[in-house]
């Protein structure tokens, strides 16, 4: 899955806004884009809360397909920043 923000886009309230999509054989299966709940301090807070949200998608998601019989493989994170893949 791919997962993004945006940082303190909106200047009214201060939220930053997360994204992610998730594929399966080259089909999008998944798709989220919302305002964070919380207010993040850094761009790096912003892309790791837009990074918790998705891991919590890609974990119910696995296990959704897994229960119809399907194997997966382990899921590979992309995130858009460096500094956060640093974490």
């Amino acid at each position: 899955g791919y997962s993004n923000a945006s940082f303190q886009l909106d200047d009214d309230d201060a939220k930053s806004q997360s994204g992610f999509i998730f594929k399966l054989n080259g089909g999008v299966v998944a798709w989220k884009s919302s305002k964070q709940a919380i207010t993040a301090d850094s761009t790096m807070e912003a892309e790791y809360i837009a990074a918790a949200e998705a891991a919590k998608e890609a974990v119910s998601m696995k296990n959704y397909i897994q229960e119809l019989g399907v194997c997966l493989e382990l899921l590979s994170p992309w995130l858009s920043s460096a500094i956060t893949m640093g974490l």
